[in-house]
């Protein structure tokens, strides 16, 4: 392919993405339901928390516990502002710290111990659980299994509280975020630590070797992982204004975002937000269609799904197309 039709295709992916980007800016002022502004504010939000747990996942560091650093989040805003009255934009930056200093204990022994692959991944799966039970068991402050509701300030709406009646608000905080997440993406995957973390996961020893602080490098995208996760955690709780362990925390949360990450393709910027949007999706089609009838569809199709993709599009969604764009370009070449 020439340079020129590389150009081009890249002109004109990003005249794309900003068309989408302009769209979405105006949304709200082409009309709409609050469900449909419900299900789009809950993409952004999911699409961020996907984007960060891809900052790791696409470098090698597979977690199954992003669901603690979620619950943290979550837990975190909403407990300070209802037993201390501090503001959610305090408490989305304390919850945010909380997850960091966890990641940062569960990190480094094993980063430093090279607890890698699977062995890291079950890790990763018990922090998650363990903070899912701890929230349980601090029943008398978080609700236990029954959740927690953030007090209501006023009339609903209050920038302070960071609680809105009109969904306007927080759709445009929810795109602000996401915007955000892509951007954090796009320096990372121009970093070095990005070519850093990608030497380590071909061969430690010889990164090692060459000068790169492997421990370092591993904790410093963990870190930001769970940084932005927690973020997201926090203004979902907000959002919904209600927290409850089972969608905030755990393995099952923790597992959803990895199926979403995987179906939407956690190479590509706008992978995880494919994900996000297909999930969330599917989910509401099952809620409509099944109800609560039979109790665990949805895991046992997220299941199966998961099984699909990781055989036949291993690269996810928007991988594949990707792939399939490139093979017709290099076929047009060659006739």
């Amino acid at each position: 392919m020439s340079l020129g039709a590389v150009n081009t295709g890249l002109t004109g992916a990003r005249a794309l993405q900003a068309a989408g980007i302009g769209v979405l800016l105006i949304l709200p002022f082409l009309g709409g339901s609050d469900y449909f502004m419900h299900i789009l504010i809950q993409v952004l939000i999911w699409a961020f928390i996907y984007t960060s747990w891809a900052l790791m996942g696409r470098l090698g560091l597979v977690s199954l516990g992003h669901g603690a650093f979620m619950g943290i989040g979550a837990y975190t805003v909403v407990l300070l502002w209802n037993f201390l009255g501090i503001t959610p934009w305090l408490g989305i930056p304390i919850g945010v710290v909380l997850a960091v200093l966890l990641a940062l204990v569960i990190g480094f022994p094993c980063f430093r111990f090279r607890i890698v692959g699977h062995y890291f991944a079950l890790v990763t799966l018990a922090l998650g659980e363990v903070v899912r039970l701890t929230i349980i068991a601090l029943r008398d402050h978080t609700g236990g299994s029954l959740g927690l509701t953030p007090n209501r300030f006023g009339d609903g709406t209050s920038w302070y509280a960071l609680q809105f009646a009109d969904k306007e608000y927080f759709y445009y905080i929810a795109l602000a975020v996401w915007l955000a997440g892509l951007g954090i993406w796009v320096l990372v995957d121009r970093s070095m630590m990005r070519y850093a973390l990608i030497a380590v996961g071909e061969d430690e020893g010889a990164a090692a070797s060459l000068g790169i602080r492997v421990t370092v490098q591993k904790l410093r995208i963990t870190a930001l992982s769970a940084a932005l996760t927690a973020l997201g955690g926090g203004l979902y709780a907000q959002y919904l204004t209600y927290v409850n362990p089972s969608i905030v925390s755990g393995v099952t949360v923790s597992l959803h975002i990895v199926f979403a990450v995987i179906v939407g393709g956690m190479f590509t910027a706008f992978g995880p937000t494919v994900g996000a949007l297909f999930t969330i999706t599917l989910s509401e089609i099952l809620r409509i269609s099944f109800g609560a009838q039979i109790i665990g569809l949805d895991l046992s199709i997220y299941g199966l799904l998961l099984i699909l993709f990781i055989i036949f599009l291993p690269k996810g969604i928007l991988g594949s197309l990707q792939d399939l764009a490139a093979k017709r370009a290099r076929e047009a070449k060659a006739d």
